[in-house]
């Protein structure tokens, strides 16, 4: 059994690992906070937001871009620290969940079609296309339940966590961003896949909160290896200073409450292979 190590405890619903520039970016989303942890163990909260979910990514110039769900805004983070309004959401629904962002300055953006929490009737989700310019416009519908996304390290493939559908889904990224050739890249069983990333031989660790553990899938569905932990897995990511450390964003998950204040942990353990982001 992989060994786990733990960096912080006592957070809340934790999710959107991203590493960047030697550190782990995270959001709390019962704190509102978007967190930055270094491989010393020091962290600090880089931006505040009043949204659930709140959810992150980076673009190639070094800007943080930021989903304020609550408000349907897409924001980016200056190097000054304000964040600015890049491109309005509301005209294209609610729901927004999360988001993605590729090299050339495509930036992907999911949503549910109902209110989960409100116990509001199922409707299927989307994803949208965000312009390096900040047009929008929906790429996909149809998903079930759009959760974690992931591109592929050549730009050519987005990856989008079909959490009610038990499956991951692939797309072909179009010249102009749009998304084509869709399929199923591996069916999941039992699980309910949420956050994603790839890995440099072309795997997916996806993260499942109520199986309790990350799974690394091969397309096709072949299962290569198993981490179990106690409590539900929101997210993961790889990264690391030879990006072979798989972060682990969890946290206890229950109805009503959804996620009792303090569960939420950032976790880790040490893989084989490592990350391959297109950064």
């Amino acid at each position: 059994m992989p060994e786990l190590r733990t960096w912080l405890t006592g957070l809340g619903l934790v999710e959107s690992p991203r590493w960047h520039d030697g550190r782990l970016y995270f959001s709390d989303w019962t704190a509102h906070e978007v967190i930055a942890l270094d491989l010393d163990g020091k962290h600090e909260v880089v931006a505040r937001v009043d949204s659930l979910p709140l959810c992150t990514d980076w673009r190639a110039d070094g800007r943080l871009m930021i989903l304020d769900s609550a408000r349907g805004l897409l924001l980016r983070r200056e190097p000054d620290g304000s964040l600015v309004a890049e491109t309005d959401l509301t005209g294209l629904g609610r729901g927004w969940n999360e988001i993605v962002v590729d090299g050339r300055g495509n930036t992907y953006v999911n949503r549910i079609g109902f209110d989960m929490a409100g116990g509001g009737a199922f409707a299927p989700g989307s994803v949208v296309h965000v312009s390096p310019g900040g047009a929008a416009r929906q790429v996909a519908g149809d998903i079930a339940f759009p959760n974690g996304m992931a591109v592929t390290r050549d730009g050519s493939t987005l990856i989008v966590a079909d959490s009610y559908g038990n499956r991951l889904t692939a797309f072909d990224i179009e010249a102009d961003g749009g998304l084509a050739g869709r399929r199923v890249w591996a069916d999941t069983g039992e699980d309910h896949p949420d956050g994603i990333c790839v890995d440099a031989e072309g795997a997916v660790w996806y993260a499942d909160v109520g199986n309790r553990r990350c799974v690394r899938i091969r397309e096709g569905g072949e299962v290569l290896q198993t981490v179990d932990v106690d409590r539900g897995c929101f997210a993961c990511a790889l990264g690391g200073d030879d990006g072979k450390t798989l972060f682990i964003l969890a946290a206890e998950w229950r109805m009503p409450e959804m996620v009792p204040p303090g569960t939420g942990q950032v976790l880790s353990t040490q893989v084989e292979v490592p990350g391959a982001a297109w950064r």
